[in-house]
């Protein structure tokens, strides 16, 4: 896990690795889960500290975002990512990405998204990202740029390890329009932490 933060292309080595001599990209082995499973469950306490939710609440959080934030979304986001890269990019119509493998890629993207956003964030919410200034939202939704980006290129690197997939920097043409959200979001000073912490706060209440 440490990999995809400062690695990331080891990672995907070691995927085609496993299709070479396993003949599928995608995991077979539940430890990677487990390990996610165990920093979300550190990362919801830190946040429950944080806005003070109290047992319930973490208990609450933690299965919102195991659930929620981690499976749905997964299983939307894989689905939608394994139709388009087979419809768009293969080279080959006789192979295609193994649905597993999209909600692997997923998987690697979130946890490098939730470094930023359950690690980063609540450490440094309360002194610096929730001011009420430029500053504070600048800092704020900067964070969230790099989390993003982040993800993005997580996902372009687990899509371009497939040797039969072709164009696939199109992917990375979604920055540009991430690079203008931020932009519009300074200015008009929205706070994007200020945002989410709340929604945290209130959607276990």
């Amino acid at each position: 896990m440490v990999h995809l933060i400062i690695g990331p292309r080891k990672v995907y080595r070691n995927f085609v690795s496993r299709k070479e001599t396993k003949n599928q990209f995608a995991r077979d082995d539940p430890a990677f889960l487990v390990l996610l499973a165990g920093f979300l469950c550190l990362s919801s306490g830190l946040i429950t500290l944080v806005l003070g939710l109290g047992f319930l609440g973490f208990v609450k959080f933690f299965l919102w975002s195991v659930f929620v934030d981690c499976i749905a979304t997964g299983l939307v986001v894989a689905t939608v990512m394994w139709a388009i890269t087979n419809q768009f990019f293969r080279a080959d119509p006789a192979l295609d990405v193994e649905w597993g493998y999209s909600f692997d890629i997923h998987l690697n993207g979130t946890f490098a998204f939730l470094v930023f956003i359950h690690i980063l964030q609540p450490l440094f919410y309360y002194p610096v990202l929730n001011a009420w200034d430029f500053v504070g939202t600048f800092l704020s939704n900067t964070l969230y740029l790099l989390a993003c980006t982040y993800y993005l290129y997580i996902t372009f690197l687990g899509y371009s390890s497939v040797p039969f997939l072709k164009s696939t920097k199109r992917l990375l043409s979604v920055f540009p329009i991430m690079v203008l959200l931020y932009i519009v979001s300074l200015s008009v000073g929205w706070n994007i932490s200020r945002t989410v912490m709340n929604f945290y706060h209130y959607r276990v209440m």
